[in-house]
């Protein structure tokens, strides 16, 4: 069964790291006023401001930051700066057993969402797909923030997963099925396929979205995944946004869906509101969900965090 973390409330300490690429000061200093505008205690990584060219710091440094903030008994919250590369590196430095046994709310996407189902899969903790700390600034969206704290500060159950208006979630294949959703960004995932941290899609629902990539490149990752057995384990599929994506020979993104994706006759659910996009819907990996697209609802089952 799956591990929630305690609830995030007001005046809890939260922990910032740098997992991946650099973020300047500035922007930290920026973020982190808000967090503690919102009511919050911040505590530093001993590394985020660390800057070594393509990521923070070395691997071990990172990983010995997440780890740090595991063993904080003050920290409720663990919040990446932002994504960028580098997070599968400190997989190897992780200790599983000592995250299982101190549960924290982690969140983030883009390449964090490696690191969020790999302590889904090795320490059976419920991890979100939603905001990390570049995200909280004036400018973010109503609907990410309500979409955060709904997860990460409420234990309702069950919660609809809703784009908000004028956004519709599209139903392309029929179907009705529940099991844990897993998943994130497209490449990171392509990335660690052979890997002792490959992606688990069995029995599961799989969630996929990308930015910043032209339509052949997201074709020979979905093709990628179906050759590695990932869409053919999993139970139905939930496709997030491609954001500024290319359309290259006169392919587009919803193009390859309905190409790659609805022939598997999987229930399939497109324009989910998430990670890259504007509006961020807060998926709980690892938790359970149920994908009806014949009602057009995704719904998360249990609560995510605990009182």
């Amino acid at each position: 069964m799956a591990i929630a973390p305690p609830i995030l409330r007001q005046g809890d300490t939260i922990g910032i790291v740098t997992l991946g690429s650099p973020l300047s000061a500035d922007t930290i200093a920026a973020r982190v006023n808000t967090l503690r505008d919102m009511g919050f205690e911040v505590v530093f990584g001993q590394y985020v401001f660390g800057n070594l060219g393509l990521v923070s710091a070395t691997k071990e440094q990172r990983a010995y930051d997440l780890m740090n903030m595991f063993a904080n008994k003050d920290v409720k919250m663990i919040l990446p700066s932002r994504g960028g590369v580098g997070v599968a590196d400190i997989l190897p430095y992780l200790d599983y057993r000592v995250i299982r046994e101190n549960p924290k709310i982690v969140t983030g996407y883009s390449d964090i969402t490696v690191l969020l189902n790999v302590l889904a899969q090795f320490s059976g903790l419920i991890t979100f797909q939603s905001l990390m700390l570049i995200d909280f600034r004036p400018t973010t969206p109503a609907y990410n923030f309500d979409q955060f704290f709904a997860a990460t500060s409420t234990v309702t159950a069950p919660r609809p997963i809703q784009n908000p208006p004028g956004m519709p979630q599209i139903s392309k294949v029929p179907g009705n099925v529940t099991g844990p959703i897993v998943g994130g960004n497209l490449t990171s995932f392509v990335d660690t396929l052979g890997t002792p941290y490959e992606i688990d899609t069995r029995g599961t629902i799989l969630l996929l979205e990308e930015t910043h990539e032209p339509s052949n490149h997201v074709y020979r990752m979905l093709e990628h995944l179906w050759l590695a057995g990932k869409l053919d384990d999993c139970l139905g599929i939930v496709m997030g946004e491609c954001t500024n994506c290319e359309v290259s020979y006169r392919t587009s993104y919803d193009d390859l869906i309905n190409e790659v994706l609805v022939p598997l006759g999987k229930p399939l659910m497109t324009n989910v509101a998430t990670a890259h996009g504007l509006y961020k819907a807060a998926i709980p990996i690892g938790a359970r969900v149920n994908l009806n697209t014949f009602t057009n609802t995704l719904t998360v089952l249990e609560p995510t965090v605990t009182p």
